[in-house]
C-alpha cells in the first residue's frame, strides 16, 4: 500500500501530484561521472503500469516521454512494453527493460519511499541512436552507450 502521509515539503508535493494527476516525475541531475536520469512515480498505483526511468535525457525531455507514456496509461490503452515504440522521442525508436530489483536504490528513492519498497515493477525506457541501433547493438558508440547506461538486461535486443 503507498504512502499517504508525508514529513517534509518535497513528499507533500509528490503525494500532491500523485492524488492530483496520478504520477509525478521525479528526476535527478547529472553527478560525476554519472548522467542525469527521471523516473515515474505513482504510475504503477493509478494506472497498474510499471515505473518508468530514462537515464541521460535532459529532465524536460525525460518529462514529455513519461507525459506521453502516462496519457496513454491513463485510459487503459497503454505503450505495449514488449515491442519498440516511435510514440516516445520523434524520430527515434524506444524500448523497454526490465530494471532489477538490486537497482533500485541507485535510481528510484523516491518511488520506493512511496510503495514503502520495492513492490512495484520499474521499466527503463532506452532510445535508439540516429542510425537505429540501442546501447546493445554491437556497433553502438562508446559514447552512445555511456550517455545512457543500461541497467537490466534485454533478452535477444539488437
Amino acid at each position: 500500500m503507498p504512502r499517504t502521509k508525508a514529513s517534509s515539503q518535497y513528499e507533500r508535493e509528490l503525494l500532491a501530484n500523485i492524488r492530483t494527476h496520478g504520477w509525478q516525475c521525479t528526476s535527478v541531475g547529472a553527478g560525476e561521472g554519472q548522467p542525469c536520469f527521471s523516473y515515474s512515480i505513482g504510475l504503477f498505483q493509478s494506472f497498474g503500469y510499471p515505473e518508468l526511468l530514462i537515464i541521460g535525457l535532459p529532465s524536460r525531455f525525460a518529462h514529455e516521454m513519461l507525459t506521453i507514456a502516462a496519457n496513454a496509461a491513463r485510459p487503459g490503452n497503454p505503450l505495449n512494453v514488449q515491442e519498440p515504440t516511435d510514440a516516445l522521442l520523434e524520430g527515434f525508436s524506444c524500448a523497454f527493460v526490465k530494471v532489477p530489483e538490486s537497482a533500485y536504490d541507485e535510481y528510484v528513492l523516491s518511488a520506493s519511499w512511496y510503495y514503502e519498497g520495492n513492490a512495484f515493477p520499474l521499466l527503463q525506457i532506452v532510445w535508439s541512436s540516429k542510425e537505429g541501433r540501442f546501447p546493445w547493438h554491437p556497433r553502438a558508440g562508446k559514447k552512445f552507450r555511456e550517455a545512457q547506461p543500461v541497467v537490466g538486461s534485454r533478452n535477444g535486443a539488437t
